[in-house]
């Protein structure tokens, strides 16, 4: 299956304003240039600082790739613990449900729903951080972009996402399913 390119995502559901600050002062306390950031990311610089300006609605993908360089999860750029934010991407849509921290790691639990139709290719987060999907309806293929796997209802896939990976329905049924990610404390 062809899966569209990720700057096609639809936009996150949250203000772009709170966002874009709080990716630039997670890059200005790494003492990364607006320019490192973008080329690392693999985001243009334009669209990089119309996010940080708040100007610019980012989709998923390009959010993934940005905390991935800065080594955050997800969470750490979307809005403050009183609001539950759901993103969206060409395919996929999650709610943050919430959000565990440990010693070792960080975890983010999101209701997730994956649309019938094109695929949606998220690109890699930060070395180590993995995914855990749980399907309650409709029959899922998600993973590595090279070699995704297949659960249908009460399955449960897993792989490392420091690499690109993918999500699918399979067939026309909507998948329901839940989402754990865990990025590693460095």
């Amino acid at each position: 299956m062809e899966l569209p390119a990720p700057a096609r995502g639809r936009a996150i559901d949250t203000s772009a304003g709170p966002v874009g600050r709080r990716v630039r002062e997670l890059r200005e306390e790494r003492g990364m240039s607006l320019s490192t950031l973008a080329r690392l990311a693999g985001v243009g610089k334009a669209t990089l600082s119309g996010l940080e300006n708040g100007t610019r609605n980012p989709t998923l993908e390009t959010l993934y790739a940005v905390t991935a360089q800065l080594g955050v999860p997800l969470t750490a750029v979307l809005a403050g613990p009183a609001t539950t934010p759901t993103v969206s991407g060409t395919a996929v849509s999650a709610t943050l449900l919430e959000v565990f921290t440990e010693a070792d790691a960080t975890y983010e639990l999101y209701r997730m729903r994956v649309a019938p139709g094109p695929g949606q290719l998220s690109p890699a987060h930060q070395p180590g951080v993995t995914e855990h999907v749980t399907v309650f309806a409709g029959v899922l293929r998600a993973g590595p972009a090279d070699a995704p796997l297949t659960a249908g209802v009460g399955g449960h896939l897993r792989w490392t996402s420091d690499v690109p990976h993918s999500y699918a329905a399979v067939g026309d049924e909507e998948v329901s399913a839940s989402l754990l990610l865990r990025y590693p404390r460095r």
